[in-house]
């Protein structure tokens, strides 16, 4: 029995380390870009939302991808 409920921790450990969290933090990252699409833009979706659902995809991989992909505190 003990071993079942530590399966079902592992499991909601994952989840929320795994999805939940990457998605939190691209939510609500000051650099994650706009909500709002760039001005001239056929796309009705802005950057946020795009790496929200590359995140929500992906998951953890979405994450390093967000990461690798967001410019850097003392660039700009």
């Amino acid at each position: 029995m003990m071993a079942v409920m530590s399966a079902q921790y592992a499991a909601w450990l994952i989840l929320i380390l795994g999805f939940v969290l990457p998605l939190c933090h691209v939510a609500f990252s000051a650099r994650g870009g706009p909500w709002t699409p760039p001005p001239g833009s056929r796309c009705p979706l802005g950057p946020r939302i795009g790496w929200l659902v590359l995140v929500l995809l992906l998951g953890p991989l979405g994450w390093l991808l967000y990461w690798r992909a967001r410019p850097s505190a003392g660039s700009g």
